[in-house]
């Protein structure tokens, strides 16, 4: 592929992932004051660290989902692209059924079906080019530690998270 069709297709997938990130981003702009109103476990982050963090996981997952749509022809990559953006939409939708729905049990319920996706998606682009399979372990990871603190968060305010 030319340079300038590589720069584009980078940009392209990363203005994708920002715009998931920014529809998240818009119900948890009250996030910092309904995570100090909660009874948190002692292993839970201070609320300044998730912007940094997720910054750096979308960055990951753009980078990732280029280096897929890198790989070959629109039918080779399509299904691997399509679960990406799947998950995506179930990243962002999360954010509202916690912090602007605060629905306890169905934010739970939504965070292990959106981390299931990410390994699906995970797999998937493993299989098209390891990089970018291997780009999205940190964000498993999270993912898979915030699906715990969900959980615990729930199961520790019912007045709030019902």
């Amino acid at each position: 592929m030319e340079k300038r069709k590589q720069i584009l297709g980078l940009i392209g997938w990363l203005a994708i992932t920002y715009v998931a990130a920014a529809v998240g981003s818009a119900a948890s702009m009250d996030a910092p004051a309904l995570y100090a109103q909660l009874d948190r476990p002692a292993w839970s982050p201070p609320a300044q660290l998730f912007g940094p963090v997720w910054t750096v996981l979308y960055t990951l997952m753009g980078v990732a989902a280029w280096l897929v749509w890198r790989v070959g022809t629109f039918r080779e990559t399509r299904t691997a692209l399509g679960l990406f953006i799947v998950q995506l939409f179930f990243n962002a939708l999360w954010s509202w059924l916690f912090f602007v729905w605060n629905l306890g049990m169905v934010s739970f319920a939504g965070i292990l079906l959106l981390l299931g996706l990410i390994f699906i998606t995970m797999i998937s682009f493993w299989n098209k080019r390891p990089l970018a399979g291997a780009l999205l372990i940190p964000y498993l990871l999270w993912v898979g530690y915030a699906s715990i603190l969900n959980y615990t968060l729930w199961r520790l305010n019912p007045h709030i998270l019902g």
